[in-house]
């Protein structure tokens, strides 16, 4: 390498000079010379602090990996003759990872003799990209791989909404964050009971307070009853009379017995 072509270390050409010296000018600046493009010809060197240029380097990097936004690919996997609410739970799935801006890889499975059908698999894929084209468009389209046939998905990449304004990703988040602060439907026990429950509820303490007020109609007539008790020592009174009117016999029979 007998000739470079030097820049300075303010940024300007220096032109084609020898190595020794190139190495004799970043000597005499005290810095460093640094080949920066190795393939060109005559190779390109640059006067600079190398400390300073790596540490430059290293934060240029470091700021493309904050702004570089990572791709998630998501799964879903289904069968050729999958039930329509499955069907319907399985799309309501990669519609919410395609709001959030993830790629939906959609595989379907066939078993047995469905391998001999593989066209009903490539129209349930068009008819789930169909059904979710708002939100998504068809990245690779239905490969059939030994058993599976796969689909990719890819979020159209709007960052408004129409009209709006506003980041789908941004309102599905909002969303999920309101979902909880919803006022929850109380159980029965929170709610009371039914119609029918409280109108039954409504019988029986009726009843009770009917069998309260007969209770408390015995208890009237045990105290009623108690009152002809007291007054019996007044009926008994006139039945001591007949044996005061023996009493004559018994003073008549006594000369009798002083006569003897």
């Amino acid at each position: 390498m007998p000739e470079v072509r030097l820049i300075g270390d303010d940024g300007n050409q220096i032109g084609v000079v020898s190595r020794d010296e190139a190495l004799r000018q970043a000597q005499a600046r005290d810095l460093d010379l640094v080949e920066v493009a190795p393939e060109a010809r005559p190779p390109v060197c640059r006067i600079l602090d190398y400390s300073k240029y790596k540490y430059e380097q290293e934060q240029k990097a470091k700021s493309a990996r904050r702004h570089q936004k990572q791709v998630t690919v998501r799964e879903i996997k289904l069968r050729p003759k999958i039930a329509e609410n499955d069907y319907e739970t399985k799309k309501g799935h990669v519609e919410r990872f395609l709001r959030h801006q993830d790629k939906v890889k959609v595989t379907i499975m066939f078993r047995g003799r469905e391998m001999t059908h593989p066209e009903r698999g490539e129209r349930l894929l068009l008819r789930l990209a169909e059904d979710v084209g708002e939100l998504g468009t068809i990245e690779q389209r239905p490969n059939q791989d030994g058993r599976n046939m796969t689909m990719t998905l890819a979020p159209t990449g709007r960052t408004d909404d129409a009209g709006t304004g506003e980041h789908p990703a941004v309102e599905a988040e909002a969303a999920e964050e309101e979902r909880p602060q919803r006022r929850r439907r109380g159980s029965r026990r929170e709610r009371g009971a039914l119609p029918q429950q409280q109108e039954h509820q409504a019988q029986q303490a009726q009843a009770a307070d009917g069998g309260e007020q007969d209770a408390d109609g015995g208890e009237q007539d045990a105290d009623g009853g108690e009152q002809p008790a007291e007054a019996e020592p007044t009926e008994a009174e006139p039945a001591a009379e007949p044996a005061a009117a023996d009493e004559p016999d018994d003073a008549g029979a006594s000369p009798t017995a002083g006569g003897f």
